[in-house]
């Protein structure tokens, strides 16, 4: 029985290698993927799933106002699907998120959706607020922070390492840091006198990027 998997975690957690790995399971029993990510990530070049250890893939872009299962169900007029996977979910809209619900029980395809929960802010994207409330199955994807405890969140931080505390929701490109980092390391650079220090500034980190 086909399902909607989500998941998530904070940054460098490996969302994008475990979606990879997943397709490529798929395909090495013969079995035909579809990979799906939003047109405004193009960092690595547009229509392309690409992981911080070197691996990628093509993908299929859509934008916010796209009908993700009209999507599915134009590429199953040309083959068949066996499992969609989609790569930055936290930037799904509400009607998107129902719509792979709709992939899931109209065409029962299962779909494995991977993103960020929370944004720098500590606030729910709205992608993943609805994933977490209709997904058939949850799993966490762990990270460590610098701390050397189980990160759950992201702080944005400038080039001192000092909390970015407004702003949009989704940059790409810009100028500032996004760090995973455990609660309590979130509120104490968040809302307290804490900051990165340079030593964690070095390390290569990707804006939005599993």
């Amino acid at each position: 029985m086909a399902k909607l998997y989500f998941y998530y975690s904070a940054m460098n957690a490996g969302k994008t290698t475990h979606l990879l790995q997943s397709s490529y399971n798929y395909r090495e029993r013969g079995m035909n993927t579809l990979i799906l990510s939003p047109a405004f990530d193009n960092r690595f070049g547009k229509g392309k799933v690409a992981s911080r250890i070197g691996i990628e893939s093509p993908s299929i872009i859509f934008s916010e106002k796209q009908d993700l299962l009209a999507i599915v169900k134009k590429h199953l007029t040309e083959r068949d699907i066996h499992c969609v996977l989609i790569d930055e979910a936290q930037f799904l809209n509400k009607s998107q998120v129902f719509q792979l619900t709709e992939v899931v029980d109209q065409l029962s395809i299962p779909v494995l959706a991977y993103g960020l929960r929370t944004d720098f802010q500590g606030e729910l994207f709205t992608g993943s607020q609805y994933l977490l409330a209709w997904a058939d199955h949850l799993k966490e994807l762990k990270t460590i922070c610098h701390s050397g405890s189980k990160a759950t969140m992201v702080v944005r931080v400038d080039e001192h390492g000092r909390a970015v505390k407004s702003g949009n929701q989704v940059e790409i490109g810009g100028n500032d840091r996004y760090i995973s980092v455990s609660r309590a390391e979130y509120k104490h650079i968040f809302y307290g006198e804490g900051k990165i220090e340079p030593v964690q500034l070095s390390l290569p980190i990707e804006e939005n990027k599993s």
